[in-house]
């Protein structure tokens, strides 16, 4: 039997790697490390061009806007093999700034960014600030918790399904409940921490899609996530308790 493997490109770790972003390349990895299943990680800077063509994870992280800029630009010269890659069911998760990319454009006050257009979103800078530990509940993948620290505000267009509900904290923009956004197998959040170490069920969902589109199959071998999900659950109730503050 061939041995599997999945090849997950990081886009621009230089720029985009706010609270913790490569810890959720390197939970990535170590779930599949530990289901025998090899990890190729391709850290992509700002002086390459990426390629999307052997990849089958892309993974987009949070910046600030100055970086936002940068990396917007380096994107949109690729945007045409992006969208083909999305299309032809291809895994992409951003998180924070990288999340603002997705959609139509963000308008940053008397600047307004040209998006990726790869989700039917859009974004605008509010005030205030967005801050503070941040805890969901999504259909897709349980309950999920992280921080949260954006003055983005974003819209989803009316077809486009938020990752879930909140329970806590903000979410897009601060007063429709909804947080993320995922779109096929587009899966965009403002949750980071980072957030796949603190949310297993988030991974998987990544590698199983990513499973799927490679090999024809999204089955997974269970992993021992107990202090992970015990750790997931204390959080949760603290916050609806009222014991953590923003």
């Amino acid at each position: 039997m061939t041995a599997r493997s999945l090849s997950i490109c990081h886009l621009f770790p230089e720029a985009l790697n706010l609270y913790g972003d490569g810890g959720n390349i390197l939970t990535l990895a170590k779930r599949l490390e530990w289901r025998g299943i090899e990890a190729r990680i391709e850290e992509v800077p700002l002086t390459e061009t990426p390629s999307f063509a052997a990849t089958d994870i892309v993974f987009i992280g949070g910046g600030s806007d100055r970086e936002q800029r940068i990396v917007c630009e380096r994107l949109l010269e690729r945007k045409a093999e992006l969208e083909a890659y999305v299309r032809d069911g291809g895994v992409l998760l951003a998180v924070c700034g990288g999340y603002q990319l997705l959609g139509h454009s963000y308008a940053m006050g008397e600047e307004t960014l040209e998006g990726l257009g790869l989700v039917d979103l859009s974004t605008s800078r509010g005030t205030p600030r967005l801050i503070g530990n941040i805890l969901i509940e999504s259909e897709l993948v349980g309950r999920v918790v992280g921080y949260e620290n954006h003055g983005g505000r974003t819209h989803l267009g009316s077809g486009v399904e938020p990752l879930g509900r909140v329970l806590f904290g903000h979410g897009n923009d601060g007063e429709s409940g909804a947080e993320g956004c995922v779109s096929g197998n587009v899966l965009g959040t403002y949750i980071h921490g980072p957030l796949l170490p603190k949310n297993p069920a988030v991974a998987d969902w990544v590698l199983a899609r990513a499973l799927e589109r490679r090999y024809g199959s999204a089955e997974l071998e269970p992993l021992d996530d107990a202090e992970e999900l015990a750790a997931n659950a204390v959080m949760a109730e603290r916050l609806l308790r009222g014991e953590e503050k923003e």
